[in-house]
C-alpha cells in the first residue's frame, strides 16, 4: 500500500492536476494505494499520520506538491522511516531539483519509484523539525518573511518583488556561528545551512552540497555594498557566486547560530535564532535517478 499525499493549492492549483496524473499512473500499473490530502497543513498532517498508524509497514509516501508540503511530511515520515518521494508541483520544488529529477519527466520519474528500491539520504534536524533543503537566516529570511504578506505578484516573481523592497533598508546582523572545529564570529548579510544545493527556486547557493556526507554545507555572505549585491546575486543561478571573496563556505555537521533573527528552512518559517541544527546520515529513504 502506497499512500498519494496530494496538496491540491501548491503551485496555485497545480499540485491538483498532477495529482490526478499520479492517480491515474498508479491506476494504470494496478498500483495500491491510497489518497491522503487534506483542507489545510494541519488537516494534511493529521491525516498522513492517521494513514501511517493504518499503514505502519506501507511501500511509501508520494508526495504531489512544493517544498511546503516536503517539510509536512519529514516531521512525520522520518521518524516513521517510512520512504518519500516528491513529484515536484511546486513554486520551488528545490528539494526534486537536488535529488537530480528533471521537473518535467513525470513518468520517467513514477517508474523508477516503483520498480526500484528506495536509497537513503541525508536531512538536517533544527529545533527538533526535520528539513530536506536548507535552513537560512538573514537577508533571504527577511525577503521570505516579506513575500508571505504579498498577495501579487504571484509565483517566483514575488520572491524578486520582496528583495526590490526589503534591499534598500537591509542592514547586516552580528552572528556568532558555531561549527565543528571553529567558531565565526563576524558580520553577515546571510547565512545558509545547506543540506541540498538550492532554495528559491533553483538559487544554487551551495552548489557543491551532498546528501551522502553527513555533512552541511554553511555559505556565509560577508557585508558587501548593495550594488555589490545586486551584481553578484544573479550569479546564485549558476553557483558561481562562491568565487566572490565576500563568499565563505565551510563543512560542518553540526552548527549553532546566535543572532538577532529569523530563520526559515525549505522555505518554512522556524523561528528566531538563536538555534542549532544536525545533519543526520541516511535518515530518510527516497529516489535518487
Amino acid at each position: 500500500m502506497w499512500a498519494l499525499l496530494v496538496n491540491p493549492i501548491s503551485g496555485s492549483g497545480k499540485g491538483a492536476k498532477v495529482g490526478s496524473q499520479v492517480a491515474q499512473f498508479l491506476h494504470s500499473h494496478q498500483i495500491d494505494f491510497s489518497v491522503v490530502t487534506g483542507k489545510s497543513a494541519q488537516d494534511m498532517s493529521s491525516q498522513l499520520q492517521a494513514f501511517i498508524e493504518r499503514y505502519p509497514t506501507c511501500s511509501g509516501v508520494i508526495g504531489v506538491g512544493g517544498d511546503g508540503l516536503l517539510h509536512l511530511a519529514l516531521q512525520i515520515l522520518v521518524p516513521a522511516q517510512i520512504p518519500l518521494a516528491m513529484i515536484p508541483a511546486g513554486t520551488g520544488n528545490d528539494f526534486v531539483r537536488t535529488l537530480g529529477w528533471p521537473l518535467d519527466d513525470l513518468y520517467s520519474y513514477l517508474n523508477h519509484i516503483i520498480s526500484r528500491a528506495p536509497q537513503a539520504i541525508d536531512v538536517g534536524l533544527s529545533q527538533g523539525r526535520w528539513f530536506g533543503a536548507i535552513l537560512s537566516t538573514g537577508f533571504d529570511s527577511i525577503v521570505n518573511e516579506k513575500a508571505n504578506t504579498m498577495h501579487w505578484p504571484k509565483g517566483p516573481q514575488k520572491y524578486n518583488a520582496a528583495i526590490a523592497i526589503e534591499l534598500p533598508r537591509f542592514k547586516p546582523r552580528h552572528y556568532e556561528i558555531q561549527l565543528d572545529d571553529r567558531l565565526i564570529s563576524t558580520q553577515a548579510m546571510l547565512i545558509a545551512v545547506a543540506n541540498g544545493r538550492s532554495y528559491g527556486g533553483g538559487m544554487l547557493v551551495c552548489p557543491n552540497a551532498s546528501l551522502h556526507d553527513g555533512l552541511f554545507d554553511v555559505m556565509v555572505l560577508h557585508p558587501v555594498s548593495k550594488i555589490e549585491f545586486l551584481k553578484v546575486f544573479p550569479k546564485v543561478f549558476k553557483g558561481t557566486h562562491i568565487k566572490h571573496p565576500a563568499v565563505e563556505i565551510i563543512r560542518s555537521k553540526n552548527v549553532a547560530i546566535r543572532a538577532t533573527a529569523v530563520a526559515y528552512a525549505d522555505g518554512e518559517r522556524l523561528g528566531d535564532t538563536p538555534l542549532s541544527a544536525e545533519c543526520v546520515s541516511g535518515a530518510l529513504h527516497t529516489w535518487i535517478p
